[in-house]
């Protein structure tokens, strides 16, 4: 490989690795905390900030228009310029040189339109920030701070509660649908209680794993994962949901106050709620899609339902969802719906909306169909809404352990310290003991720490205190490297020969003792990063990643500099060492 394709393939391994980093530079550097704040938190919360602050912008820009209607747009809402040109060109009118309060409200022909454009500005905004997140190295918990749980689920008692409804052949099974579910069940009230990126995973056959970065109350997380979702079942008034839903498309600002309450409790009658509708997005995350009034009264407690499965209707071959109910709660079924048959009835699971379907006949016998053109993806969903009120998986934390972020912020300052202080002296070390050559052993660690930041942001792996360890110990290990070359070259110039093929000869040499001592180290990170766990691991790989870049900075990095001052700046001599003639 000639010197200006190496060159051109090192511009290359740069710009791709700031590609990688962006990211993270974006994240960390640009991101303000405000905004970081609301990205980590869960879709839907995004979304319910998103509306509500558009809300109260689209409220205060009325305000405006009813004191002064000809007051010119104010700075802060300088990005709504872009869109009102927009619409005034589709409205082929000409927009006015200075945009009145008065012009914007009058370019759009509803102000739940008008409402929107300010709820997709402020999703766009987080979400853009969000996606940084996702992409950049993110710090573990002995770094950002936050709680690390692992809890025991007692499928032997889940069992035992189930009493002979389940088979001896189908433990097995059961205790899997049981494992699952109570993953899913925590998942919707961590998400739902409104925490930060919470990573929750089954670890072994019986325990879940719970990361909660960020601060967080110990005593409300253990009253999340100990406690139990609601579930009932609630009579729709389909009259006052298609008055209320006429009455939110005409004032969507004014429907809601921040905590989600009816500023206005008077659209629907005094013994309704409205609720949201909701289903689950790509992401498995509940996403409301439309709003239902139902009765305040229950019909039906979850507590009566004993079982639920997704079959296929034997005459449409549709799926539907099937639910057995308790003997008492098989009686209070049947008398509701032959008393309403004809109305729609709603499945209500912590204050959401999972299902409405419709009365077609009194149901009695306790055994219940839901049908209504599902998906099997929708079936399922419902089916474990249906879950969470029979399937009664005993919790119990195992171990908690909490990080304050006080904590994490001086154990991030130590480890920037450790990497400069590192870097600092082997710069002193090698300039004092190899002469302007320690410059290239200097640039190459800084080239090597850059990859190593790309790669662990590329993957999107963690950055941990046992990370920056391995990053530190990379460093001498690359270090070494150099000393090897340089040595090598040494070696060549004692020997008498000329600067160029003094150099090619050193690394040719120093190439196979490097790239022995290099594969063995990256053989035993990759051994330990498949076997080993928790800090383990996240030295592993960051010593592996190191190897990799190392091997290159120093092989290829370093061979680039010497020959660019060899045939650029015609050096003639290496300045490489004491007492070395040439």
């Amino acid at each position: 490989m000639n010197k200006r394709t190496r060159l051109f393939v090192l511009l290359a391994v740069l710009a791709l690795c700031f590609v990688f980093l962006w990211p993270s530079i974006s994240w960390y550097g640009r991101t303000p905390k405000e905004l970081q704040q609301l990205a980590l938190g869960s879709t839907e919360n995004i979304k319910s900030y998103s509306e509500l602050k558009a809300a109260e912008d689209v409220r205060a820009i009325k305000a405006l228009v009813k004191g002064d209607e000809n007051a010119a747009l104010t700075d802060d809402y300088a990005w709504l310029k872009k869109d009102v040109a927009k619409k005034y060109k589709l409205l082929d009118k000409k927009l006015p040189s200075v945009l009145t309060v008065k012009d914007v409200v009058s370019a759009y022909d509803s102000e739940l339109e008008f409402m929107n454009v300010f709820q997709s500005h402020y999703r766009d905004e987080i979400l853009k920030a969000k996606k940084y997140y996702e992409n950049s190295v993110k710090l573990g918990l002995d770094l950002s701070g936050g709680m690390n749980i692992i809890v025991k689920a007692d499928l032997d008692a889940a069992v035992a509660s189930m009493g002979d409804a389940v088979a001896t052949e189908n433990v097995s099974e059961f205790k899997k649908e049981a494992m699952a579910n109570a993953i899913e069940n925590l998942s919707s009230r961590i998400d739902k209680f409104g925490l930060t990126s919470p990573v929750i995973r089954q670890q072994g056959d019986d325990r879940i794993y719970i990361e909660i970065p960020g601060a967080a109350q110990a005593d409300a997380i253990n009253t999340l994962i100990m406690g139990k979702g609601i579930l009932n079942f609630r009579l729709v008034d389909m009259d006052a949901t298609n008055s209320f839903k006429a009455y939110y498309a005409q004032n969507p600002a004014s429907t809601f106050n921040a905590a989600g309450e009816l500023m206005d409790a008077s659209v629907i009658p005094e013994d309704c709620e409205v609720f949201g509708v909701y289903t689950k997005d790509e992401y498995g995350l509940d996403e409301r899609y439309d709003w239902l009034v139902v009765k305040k009264e229950v019909a039906l407690d979850g507590q009566h339902v004993k079982s639920a499965e997704v079959r296929a209707d034997e005459f449409t071959n549709q799926p539907e969802v099937c639910f057995n109910l308790d003997s008492e709660g098989a009686v209070i079924f049947g008398d509701f719906t032959g008393a309403h048959v004809g109305e729609n009835l709603a499945i209500v699971s912590d204050n959401k909306v999972k299902s409405n379907a419709r009365i077609q006949t009194a149901i009695t016998g306790g055994s219940v169909s839901l049908s209504g053109g599902f998906s099997y993806e929708e079936a399922n969903n419902i089916k474990k809404v249906l879950q969470t009120a029979w399937l009664n998986v005993p919790l119990e934390v195992e171990s908690q352990q909490v990080i304050g972020a006080s904590l994490g912020d001086e154990a991030i300052h130590q480890g920037i310290m450790a990497i400069i202080l590192g870097l600092g002296l082997i710069l002193v070390f090698m300039l004092i003991f190899y002469k302007t050559s320690g410059i290239n052993a200097v640039v190459a660690q800084i080239l090597n720490l850059y990859i190593m930041f790309a790669v662990l942001s590329a993957f999107n792996l963690t950055l941990t205190l046992s990370s920056i360890a391995g990053m530190i110990l990379t460093i001498g290990m690359a270090v070494d490297a150099n000393v090897l070359i340089f040595e090598r070259i040494k070696e060549e110039l004692r020997q008498g020969k000329s600067r160029a093929a003094s150099i090619s000869m050193g690394f040719d040499n120093a190439f196979w003792a490097i790239m022995d001592s290099n594969i063995t180290t990256f053989i035993a990170a990759i051994f330990l990063s498949q076997l080993g766990t928790g800090s383990i691991q996240g030295f592993a790989v960051s010593l592996a990643i190191g190897v990799c870049s190392s091997v290159f900075t120093a092989l290829f990095v370093s061979r680039l500099m010497f020959d660019f001052d060899t045939d650029v700046l015609h050096a003639k001599k290496v300045s490489i060492g004491w007492g070395i003639k040439q």
